[in-house]
């Protein structure tokens, strides 16, 4: 799936979103006339496989109603001008075909730099284009708007090729063209995950991604199940976090034992040779593997409509991630508690994203949602007074783009 570039009338139906007046609008109030090209990409909750995208293993995301927009427009005199609307009305400018430097003073164009840095190395990019941006995914809790971000621009730039008449990219080759983006420029060692779901997601389905060879598989939402997200109010910050820190330890662990990624350690390679290695690092390589093989169950049951099951999974990736990962915080895990003593046995609940604060996902019945708001909105605080914040979200498609 997602391996061809989609036809220039992709998008018909177009989205629907409540963003799109105010981008219009102000589009034209910026640039004085209206953009040529619209595009949408959206963000991701992640149901099971915690930091196992960058060993070359398996996750299971879907991506979630809220999305980023871009609007774009074509020019030829060599400058690209930025319009960050969901920033206070920021902006920001730079030559398309000089070398791209990092900005100090606004680091979201960053995100925007480091695509049109890629799209100048695979020669994609445009002779130069006015942009404007806005978006509903929340940022900092763990639902990859900077992923969003990056597919919705790089969708609008290569809908401009296409209605130049020239070849677009595929949505894999747009995920791996995002992600380079933030790995080289921003400076954080995500993995494929974010920008993969938010380019190739399919409504009504969680995808099945194996990290390595980028297949995806489609895996169906039961019938009756609801996805609740949950903001904790703990910010977090992974480029400033211990998130790279992880992933080092990670490779550490592989080089020890060998393989190319932990994806290729089995548990009992795992537990046979670990004299001489780190004891942290140890623990980090065990979370990866235990959680590459729940990932897979947890795909088999969530595809057979076995929420108990799914249920078990979550309760122990998110022991792992605590004990062998040490990515959660007291709150998170405190919030994860109330959910699932709300759900029972008929679901699970779990921190999601790169960790150290952000979100935690539950799966559970729709009867049970309220039952599951009333204890968040009773129970938990977040270590500044806050409530939690819930969303109850729906599987939605992949990025989008379509001509105004």
């Amino acid at each position: 799936m997602c391996t061809t570039a989609p036809p220039i009338d992709m998008a018909t139906p177009q989205p629907d979103s409540p963003l799109l007046p105010a981008l219009r609008a102000g589009f034209l109030a910026h640039f004085g006339a209206a953009p040529a090209t619209l595009a949408q990409a959206p963000g991701r909750v992640n149901l099971i496989g915690e930091h196992t995208d960058y060993n070359d293993g398996f996750v299971l995301p879907c991506a979630i109603d809220f999305h980023t927009l871009v609007a774009a427009r074509p020019r030829h005199d060599g400058q690209v001008r930025v319009l960050a609307l969901d920033m206070g009305g920021a902006t920001d400018s730079f030559r398309a075909d000089a070398t791209i430097v990092h900005s100090s003073s606004a680091p979201w164009a960053n995100y925007v730099r480091g695509v049109w840095r890629e799209l100048q190395l695979a020669g994609l990019a445009p002779a130069g284009a006015d942009l404007a941006i806005t978006g509903n995914v929340p940022r900092g809790a763990g639902l990859s708007s900077s992923a969003a971000l990056e597919v919705a621009l790089l969708q609008a730039c290569m809908h401009l090729r296409q209605q130049q008449g020239l070849q677009g990219l595929a949505p894999v080759r747009i995920a791996q063209l995002a992600q380079r983006a933030e790995n080289d420029f921003v400076g954080c060692r995500c993995g494929i995950m974010d920008q993969l779901v938010s380019a190739c997601g399919e409504a009504g389905h969680a995808l099945l991604i194996d990290c390595r060879s980028l297949q995806a598989r489609p895996v169906p939402m039961p019938a009756g199940m609801a996805v609740m997200i949950v903001h904790s109010k703990v910010r977090r910050g992974l480029v400033d976090s211990a998130y790279n820190e992880r992933r080092s330890q990670c490779e550490t662990a592989a080089r020890h034992f060998g393989v190319a990624a932990l994806r290729d350690l089995s548990e009992a390679r795992l537990q046979a040779r670990a004299d001489g290695l780190d004891p942290l690092a140890w623990q980090r390589a065990r979370h990866v593997v235990s959680e590459n093989a729940r990932t897979l169950a947890a795909a088999d049951a969530l595809a057979s409509g076995d929420l108990s099951a799914m249920g078990r999974l979550m309760a122990e990736s998110h022991a792992s991630m605590r004990d062998d990962f040490a990515i959660t915080v007291p709150a998170i895990d405190s919030l994860v508690e109330i959910l699932q003593q709300a759900i029972g046995s008929a679901g699970g609940a779990r921190m999601t994203g790169g960790g150290f604060g952000g979100c935690v996902v539950a799966l559970l019945p729709r009867e049970r949602v309220a039952t599951a708001r009333a204890a968040v909105a009773r129970h938990y605080r977040a270590p500044g007074g806050e409530a939690g914040q819930v969303w109850v979200c729906q599987a939605q498609p992949g990025a989008r783009a379509w001509a105004c």
